[in-house]
Order: C-alpha cells, then structure tokens, then sequence
C-alpha cells in the first residue's frame, strides 16, 4: 500500500467514524424529539380528558338541576291545581247548601256585614222565592242589634247565594262569589296547610 492509499484509506476512516458518530447523534436527538413529543402529547391527552371529564361533570349537574327544577315546578303546579279544585268545590257545595241550612249561613253572614245604618238588602230571585216565613222580621233584628235598619228589596239581583247591602247608595257585595273571592288566597294558604304541611 503506497502513502496515498494509506492517506486515502485514512480519511475515509475518519469520515467513516465521522459519519457514524453523526448518524448516532441524530438518532440519539431524534429519540429525544419524539419522546419529548410523546410526552407532549401525553399531556395534551391527559389535560384534554380532565377538560371532557369535568365539561361532562358539568353537563350532568346542569342537567340534574334542570331537571330538579322542572321537578319541583311540576309538583308546584300539581299542588296548585288541588288547591284551585279543593277552593272551587268548597265554594261548590257553599251555593248549593239550602232551606234552614241555607239560611242559616245568611243569618251568621248578616251579623258580620251589617252596618250600624239605614240600608237596603238584596236577594236573587231564588232567595226571594224560597225566603222562609218570618226571616224579614229576622233580618230587621239582626240589623237593629247592629245600630241600623235594614228594608228587605224585592227587587232581585243576579246573585250565586248571599246578599247585596246597600248604604247611602254604596253597595256591599256579600255574595257567595264575591266573598270568595276576596279571601281566596287566605283559603288557599289554609288548604295547603291542611293538605302539605
């Protein structure tokens, strides 16, 4: 082997070495690239589970609370609607009481209403009609033990049950309906005690 073989024969060595010291490198970095990248990704899936984890937590909750609320509304409009239905036969079985039981609840009705005035009292027709014997005289009691007077009208006036007081031209509606209504929420919270409490 001449000196230049040996020269030659020793670069390609070196270039040899060289090069498999190169390649090694880049094995080495590309190894540490992707495992770097394995572990990015790694934690972009872990932090992407713990987002859907906690989103789906939060959808369930939000579902559950809808649901809870639409729940109570539904059982809300239920006690509601028995409430409503309890009032409207009470107020039912009020106007269809009648004769001495009828008349009854308008003699207790007289003593609370009346005025210690001068007035009027009107009936419906069917009061008027089924009125027992001796219940103007009654009437003119009751309003006396108050301080007042009262004329019996003969006129009729369109009434479910109950009365109208008039005084001085102002009238008092003490019909069946109109007291009702005015102490409909009073019956009510009374009915949901009895009922829910």
């Amino acid at each position: 082997m001449t000196g230049l073989d040996k020269m030659i024969n020793q670069i390609l060595d070196e270039a040899n070495s060289s090069a498999s010291q190169i390649l090694e490198d880049a094995r080495a970095s590309a190894e540490k690239i992707m495992s770097e990248a394995r572990e990015a990704a790694n934690s972009l899936q872990k932090d992407w589970e713990k987002k859907s984890d906690a989103d789906v937590q939060n959808y369930k909750e939000r579902v559950a609370s809808s649901v809870d609320l639409k729940r109570r509304t539904s059982i809300l409009e239920a006690k509601q609607e028995i409430i409503s239905s309890i009032v409207e036969k009470a107020y039912t079985a009020f106007t269809q009481k009648s004769g001495e039981e009828y008349f009854q609840v308008i003699r207790e009705m007289l003593k609370k209403f009346v005025l210690p005035q001068d007035g009027e009292i009107f009936f419906s027709k069917k009061d008027l009609d089924q009125m027992p014997g001796g219940f103007e005289k009654e009437i003119q009691e009751i309003a006396a033990s108050a301080g007042g007077s009262l004329k019996l009208s003969r006129e009729p006036k369109n009434l479910d049950g109950g009365f109208v007081l008039v005084y001085g031209g102002v009238e008092e509606n003490c019909s069946f309906k109109a007291l009702f209504a005015s102490r409909k929420d009073e019956l009510q919270d009374q009915v949901q005690k009895v009922l829910f409490s």
